[in-house]
């Protein structure tokens, strides 16, 4: 791949949450601060949203990290699920025992009351307990209406079940319908995850490049960190993907720095052509296009060495040695862009079915990062 090309130690743009990226903007700070404090509130709902690839995941990532030690954490990932299926998520997160004989004769009273129990307990020995919903935007309204009759499990002193719901803006909305509005009175924080503005989006490229171990000037001009805020609209996952592919073009093409054109060319591969700002580049000649049979018919990410395999050609042509070592390099190159070319299309492929993102939140990859157990004590 690029990095070498480029002096780094390995590729600075993945879109996997890596917390070795992790880069914490003005507005992901206030996030965490809110989550944060709606912990330490005792009980209701916090809420957090933000767009798409806005870095909501980035900050839930960090908070657990900052999670009180006798605190006990759910984390839901997949919230499309009947009030029932909820629940027993519920109950299997916390670790509460479960009676198998309940089978598909299951209320939701058969996990409540397990619940309580374990939510008293917990209390009694000072410890506090979290659950955490990603993608709350796909909760139905039963479930949110489940939800909230959670935070009526209290003491005289406070509630013993804090709610943290992240989802993208939709959620704003469907809390706001007159339906839920007894839920919207239990929401004691909440915060909107901006996208980064056109200064935040330089130190961030700048940011992961360093991480990924330039040294040295970083590969992009003024021009072109201002033509990525642009096109990727201040949101990092969008940042990400443009920024890798810029850096492929110009590795493609010999070039040790990313201008507009490669940014824009990049642009047009990575995101919807339909998208305000990139019709303009568009066209026929939108796609860089590798020569040369089986290596043109790699499609998706386009043929980023056309100008090397054009070069190519032409040193064969010419007379002496020279002409032939330019046409075997051109042709070595166009074998390592075709291998390379061939790993992306089937990591975007990976990312893009979002294994990545669901093994992060999964049960056990959350134990792995929190602790053996959820209880903390």
């Amino acid at each position: 791949m690029y990095a070498e090309h480029f002096g780094l130690k390995r590729e600075p743009f993945s879109i996997a949450p890596d917390p070795r990226y992790l880069f914490m903007s003005e507005h992901h700070r206030e996030a965490l601060a809110h989550l944060l404090y709606g912990v330490r509130g005792g009980g209701g709902f916090v809420l957090l949203t933000g767009e798409i690839g806005a870095g909501k995941t980035t900050v839930c990532r960090c908070f657990l990290e900052q999670v009180p030690k006798r605190c006990n954490v759910a984390y839901i990932f997949n919230p499309k699920q009947t009030v029932i299926e909820l629940m027993k998520s519920i109950c299997e997160e916390f670790h509460i025992p479960i009676d198998e004989t309940l089978a598909r004769g299951a209320t939701v009273k058969d996990f409540v009351d397990p619940l309580n129990a374990f939510l008293l307990q917990a209390h009694a020995a000072g410890q506090s307990s979290v659950l955490i919903i990603d993608e709350a935007q796909n909760l139905s309204t039963d479930v949110l209406e489940q939800l909230r009759l959670l935070t009526n499990l209290e003491t005289n002193e406070r509630k013993l079940l804090q709610i943290i719901l992240i989802g993208q803006p939709e959620l704003r909305d469907k809390l706001a319908r007159p339906e839920l509005e007894q839920l919207a009175q239990r929401v004691t924080a909440r915060f909107h995850l901006e996208p980064l503005n056109e200064n935040e989006t330089a130190h961030y490229i700048k940011h992961r490049l360093s991480v990924a171990g330039m040294s040295g000037l970083i590969p992009f001009d003024r021009e072109a960190r201002k033509r990525i805020h642009e096109l990727a609209r201040g949101i990092p996952r969008r940042i990400n993907l443009l920024c890798d592919r810029a850096l492929l073009g110009a590795y493609a093409t010999g070039r040790d720095r990313v201008d507009r054109a490669i940014v824009d060319k990049a642009a047009g591969e990575v995101f919807d052509t339909r998208e305000p700002g990139l019709r303009t580049i568009t066209g026929p000649r939108r796609r860089w296009l590798i020569g040369g049979g089986a290596v043109g018919a790699i499609a998706g990410v386009g043929g980023v060495g056309a100008r090397i395999a054009r070069g190519g050609r032409g040193g064969a042509g010419g007379a002496g040695g020279a002409g032939v070592e330019a046409a075997a390099e051109a042709e070595a190159r166009k074998g390592r862009i075709a291998k390379a070319l061939t790993s992306e299309r089937t990591r975007f492929r990976r990312v893009q079915s979002g294994a990545n993102i669901r093994h992060l939140f999964s049960s056990s990859a959350l134990r792995s990062a929190t602790g053996s157990s959820r209880r903390r004590s």
